[in-house]
């Protein structure tokens, strides 16, 4: 088990950032499913706890064979997904990752939102108090992205939004920025099986760290595109969104088992 917190802050409130957050996740899966992966979207309704009350859940399968290392893309079936479930109870929200091909591996996060810096030590006393992790900041406008991932266009030192004239950060912005929110993520990272687990819990910390560095500077990139929808405007985005997704997910991989049952056929 591989236990890291990472805190991402915005230049946003935290009241603005729940929009964000999900116009971010709806675009971006959109996008993605344009370069052969995808997004599915299984389930997303309304839900009732009896200890963090209403919220929304969301069950989705992630195909992302393409994202994996050559070594694991020799062990793992042509059509691979992973099932994310979310508990959304803003501004707390609990994310599960499993994957049916491999039953020793799961990645469970938990996540909080604050408006401050990051300089919150404490906010996970109740959730891992006793648990020894590393902190790791992400800097959206200083942190280095994958280049195949950079857009200028996306990059906070050059980007400037014209509806809220935030924008163009530079290094240290996080010392005097205001408005400024922090999303804090306690992720827990396992593969228990021996020879592998270090490897594979290291990777997928690396692929967690470069999504929620993309994933967040999209989110403010994007903010004008989304800056004056209510909670109403965007989970009607969210719902046509989805529903355009998963048209090219099903078709996509439709396409794929149609294939292999071919060459199957043709083999035989």
């Amino acid at each position: 088990m591989l236990l890291k917190e990472y805190r991402i802050c915005m230049p946003l409130t935290v009241d603005e950032y729940r929009i964000g957050q999900l116009y971010m996740i709806s675009k971006h899966s959109h996008e993605q499913s344009d370069r052969g992966e995808g997004v599915e979207v299984v389930q997303n309704e309304p839900f009732e706890d009896p200890h963090h009350g209403n919220g929304q859940f969301t069950e989705k399968r992630v195909y992302l064979n393409s994202k994996l290392p050559s070594w694991a893309r020799a062990v793992v079936p042509k059509i691979f997904y992973v099932t994310e479930k979310a508990w959304n109870y803003y501004p707390y929200t609990i994310t599960e990752y499993t994957c049916s091909f491999l039953p020793k591996f799961s990645i469970h996060i938990e996540t909080k939102y604050e408006d401050n810096k990051g300089s919150n030590d404490r906010i996970f006393d109740n959730e891992a108090k006793d648990l020894e992790r590393e902190v790791c900041f992400i800097d959206i406008a200083c942190d280095e992205i994958p280049e195949r991932y950079y857009k200028e266009s996306e990059d906070p030192k050059h980007f400037k939004s014209e509806k809220t004239g935030r924008g163009q950060l530079r290094e240290g912005w996080r010392d005097s920025h205001q408005p400024i929110m922090c999303s804090y993520k306690l992720v827990t990272v396992k593969f228990e099986v021996w020879g592998l687990q270090t490897r594979v819990e290291q990777f997928v910390h690396k692929v967690v760290r470069d999504i929620l560095l993309i994933g967040h500077r999209q989110a403010f990139a994007w903010v004008d595109e989304w800056y004056d929808m209510t909670m109403d405007d965007v989970r009607e985005y969210e719902k046509n969104m989805h529903e355009q997704t998963n048209i090219k997910v099903c078709n996509q991989h439709s396409s794929t088992v149609d294939d292999i049952e071919s060459h199957a056929q043709t083999s035989t």
